[in-house]
């Protein structure tokens, strides 16, 4: 029997339906006090809803909440942070019009009277930021920020309310290695006051790490807890998809071909003097810190941001790309690690993103063939196995995994010579991660080049037929297979390299 002193929140018997969706099922989960609990499940087992219900975004249909021992809910994020609850969201929606400090602020500013006191609330968000090792200051715009910085905003925002409990839904999934220690760092902290931390994440090696407990969700249900004394990484993932995931890396050896795509002396903003060329029927892997220059490369390459100078080659050819019009044109496509502000239109359907780069082939004229368009995109949605009721629902309402596949989908359907996809199966969960795996090898045993960028670093050991490292806008080194299956090069070795080691 449970000593209700000990919890700090718990909510039980909650139900949630979306139109003739059951999003949550009699629902359960109990925060103890100066606890992490990881939130386990794959996209749409519920994690996310349930949590937008504890801070007001969703109201539950039935079930009951507590918090500190008294009845509890909120009407939206605001009431719950007053009332002692902050959550740091998976996608994030920053005011780009904001700078740092107003942003950590948002509707709690200083004031002298009735008046904004911009100078103490600079002043106070320098401090915080100062804290945490932010290199920028308070006045820095958001829309200057990285994904990554961005990422570091928001859990300092939330952090600085003085939370007793706060969520964090997939709170590394833009932050590389060093700001992930931070951020550990910060949590150990947190919980060493006595606040209460829900971890939501997919990848296991942080939950082992960080955590003291899990609970499991699945399908919208409640699974069951844990300690994560005693418990496998085996048990978690059977609990979580109700079947085993046997390789979670399902690298399958294809025959590597000739020369797809070759750069030379590429430089560009964050990124100088890189060279290195890709083969048909090969993944290559990219890695380093944020900000290392390895995104920063991919976007030259596809004409969203300028070369300064540097020639590229395509299937021998020498080619300039102006734009991603150019990019696509030629056979170079791009699957950007925010799939929300550059992958997708949210509130179009998954047949309109699908086909939205790849019209032009399916126009006649000023027409376009529909009958084949809705063909074609249920094709495609149906070889990444999209999880829709229709491909006419918004891509708004498919959880993360779904709505990644659908990007993936739509740049497929372009039939690219030469794929990019950077961080494909960020913020996705386990069985879903497995498949975009098991699709890539697929994609390059048709004789697709494949240039992959992760921050997960057993993902690209695990993927990869050769790893470029990045350390500040240059290679510091290349992998190959033979040597990460050998044992030549380990997880060590590379961060080493990573961080400017030779």
């Amino acid at each position: 029997m449970r000593n209700k002193d000990e919890y700090i929140f718990e909510c039980e018997g909650i139900y949630k339906a979306f139109g003739g969706t059951q999003a949550l099922a009699d629902v359960e989960l109990h925060v103890k006090k100066g606890e992490v609990i990881a939130l386990l499940g794959e996209n749409g087992a519920g994690k996310s809803t349930l949590m937008k219900a504890v801070i007001g975004l969703h109201q539950p249909d039935a079930g009951t909440m507590t918090f500190e021992g008294k009845p509890y809910s909120a009407r939206g994020p605001v009431e719950a942070m007053h009332a002692g609850i902050s959550m740091i969201h998976q996608e994030l929606n920053p005011e780009p019009h904001l700078t740092i400090a107003e942003s950590i602020f948002l509707k709690r500013e200083s004031t002298k009277g009735i008046f904004l006191d911009k100078k103490a609330q600079n002043k106070r968000a320098q401090e915080i930021l100062d804290r945490f090792g932010f290199k920028h200051p308070a006045t820095t715009m958001m829309r200057n920020l990285t994904l990554a910085q961005m990422q570091m905003v928001e859990i300092i925002k939330a952090v600085s309310c003085d939370a007793k409990m706060i969520i964090m839904d997939e709170p590394t999934s833009s932050l590389d290695s060093e700001e992930t220690d931070h951020l550990f760092a910060t949590i150990r902290d947190l919980k060493s006051k006595g606040v209460s931390i829900i971890y939501i994440s997919h990848r296991m090696d942080e939950i082992f790490e960080i955590c003291d407990s899990v609970a499991v969700f699945r399908d919208g249900t409640y699974v069951g807890a844990r300690s994560m004394d005693g418990v496998t990484r085996d048990e978690l993932i059977s609990m979580m998809v109700g079947r085993q995931v046997k390789n979670v890396f399902p690298k399958t050896e294809c025959e590597i071909g000739d020369v797809v795509f070759k750069v030379e002396g590429l430089t560009g903003q964050g990124f100088e003097d890189i060279s290195f060329e890709v083969r048909a029927g090969e993944i290559l892997g990219l890695t380093g810190l944020v900000g290392s220059g390895r995104s920063e490369t991919m976007r030259a390459i596809f004409g969203l941001d300028p070369l300064a100078k540097g020639d590229m080659w395509l299937n021998g050819e020498k080619i300039t790309i102006k734009s991603p019009k150019d990019a696509i044109k030629k056979g170079v496509c791009m699957v950007n690690e925010d799939r929300k502000d550059f992958g997708l239109c949210l509130f179009r359907s998954l047949r309109e993103n699908i086909s939205l780069p790849n019209l032009p082939a399916r126009q006649k004229g000023l027409l376009i063939n529909q009958n084949r368009e809705k063909k074609e995109c249920e094709e495609y949605a149906k070889l990444l196995t999209v999880k829709a009721a229709s491909i006419e629902h918004n891509a708004y309402s498919l959880s993360g995994g779904n709505q990644q596949k659908v990007v993936i989908a739509k740049w497929i359907m372009a039939g690219p010579k030469l794929l990019i996809l950077d961080e494909p199966t960020r913020g996705v969960d386990v069985g879903a991660k497995s498949e975009i795996h098991t699709l890539m090898c697929q994609f390059a045993a048709k004789g697709m080049a494949i240039i992959m960028i992760s921050s997960e670093l057993p993902e690209v050991m695990g993927m990869s037929d050769r790893i470029l490292i990045y350390h500040e806008g240059k290679l510091n080194g290349e992998v190959s297979r033979e040597e990460v299956l050998s044992g030549a090069a380990t997880q060590e070795t590379i961060l080493a390299k990573e961080f400017g080691g030779k």
